[in-house]
């Protein structure tokens, strides 16, 4: 991968992790007005209130996820490591960091690691 294709997918990490935090602050905004709201809630408000607020914390789960991902994949540009699979040391194709900056294995090992976590769930 070229200076240049590393710095575009650099500003899309920075982008990414600016969108991701700006996410998180709105998701702690609507679970504190839903908890406003829940004292003035009937039961059948309650229980749409509950289900939001756990739609909500598990979309702020995945974020946080991400974010971890993307704040790693910086950090790997920044120490010259972004780009080589974690597991056999390897490049990772530039079309699939391309696709998906925050990934951390070639191809090869990601699907051997899927059929090996196949093989666990069905065992």
């Amino acid at each position: 991968m070229d200076k240049k294709q590393l710095a575009a997918i650099g500003e899309q990490l920075l982008t990414k992790r600016k969108e991701l935090l700006a996410e998180v602050s709105e998701t702690i905004g609507v679970l504190n007005q839903s908890q406003d709201k829940e004292e003035l809630a009937d039961f059948t408000d309650q229980s749409t209130l509950e289900f939001n607020r756990g739609f909500h914390l598990q979309m702020k789960e995945r974020e946080r996820k991400l974010l971890i991902k993307v704040e790693q994949a910086l950090e790997k540009i920044k120490d010259g490591t972004f780009g080589i699979c974690e597991k056999c040391e390897n490049p990772i194709g530039d079309k699939r960091l391309e696709a998906r900056p925050v990934v951390t294995m070639c191809i090869e090992c990601k699907t051997e690691q899927e059929k090996q976590e196949k093989r666990n769930n069905f065992s």
